[in-house]
């Protein structure tokens, strides 16, 4: 689906930045109800069963982490926002190429939701309670439509700075390259240590909160179509909760 979002780039030089924040809006919903309907509520269900008494402590304990390992990454791996300037780099100082950065941002962006995919077809695979394939693959959809404005967001930026049709698409849907990465590691962890799953379940919640709240909101309101990307964002969020609530 990525690479469906970076394919734009092969028939247009330019997006109207309305249709765009928009698109980034709708990721963002996706996201924050994937974040609830799909995470911390089954990690708080498995928590019970596994731990018994205070099941929200492992839940706490594995958001918040989630969250501080983003935290760092942002802190030390260099990139940049989409709508940033390049004078607002993040991270550690360098004099990387502003393509360079913002394909290292797209790519933080999408390892907590490699993780939270991989993680629920692995309790999917191991019939944990509670845990259907149907579930992992509506979290999977819903991440994979709002994995099409991602695509695009790498691959239109890098074509305005000059590089070529097919160098901007191949750089955009390689952008993705991780998330299945993180996948297989969050099936493999939860498959070899199933009293982990309420941690790692909030963990990738985390994860996602803190991307939606420091990178993808912000690069919504930057521009004059800010009511056009709230609009988005719910319509991201209704469309997840019910994909999560009809197929999970």
């Amino acid at each position: 689906m990525t690479a469906v979002g970076a394919s734009v780039v092969l028939f247009f030089k330019t997006i109207n930045r309305a249709v765009f924040d928009t698109m980034l809006g709708f990721t963002g919903g996706v996201m924050i109800a994937a974040s609830f309907w799909s995470l911390l509520n089954p990690s708080l269900q498995y928590a019970e069963q596994i731990y018994g008494g205070m099941p929200w402590l492992p839940v706490a304990f594995g958001f918040l982490l989630g969250g501080l390992l983003i935290f760092s990454l942002d802190k030390f791996l260099p990139h940049l926002h989409i709508n940033f300037g390049k004078n607002e780099t993040e991270g550690l100082p360098t004099n990387w190429h502003k393509s360079t950065l913002l394909l290292l941002a797209i790519t933080l962006h999408n390892i907590p939701e490699g993780l939270a995919i991989g993680i629920l077809f692995g309790a999917a695979a191991e019939h944990l309670d509670g845990s259907t394939v149907s579930a992992a693959i509506a979290l999977a959809v819903g991440i994979g439509i709002q994995n099409i404005p991602e695509g695009m967001a790498v691959s239109m930026p890098l074509r305005r700075l000059g590089v070529s049709r097919v160098k901007s698409f191949w750089y955009g849907q390689l952008s993705a390259i991780v998330e299945p990465m993180a996948g297989v590691l969050g099936a493999v962890a939860v498959i070899y240590m199933q009293n982990i799953l309420p941690f790692a379940l909030s963990f990738a919640a985390g994860a996602m909160i803190f991307v939606v709240v420091e990178e993808v909101i912000p690069e919504t309101q930057r521009d004059k179509y800010t009511d056009l990307a709230v609009l988005g964002f719910m319509l991201g969020f209704t469309i997840m909760m019910i994909l999560d609530v009809a197929l999970g």
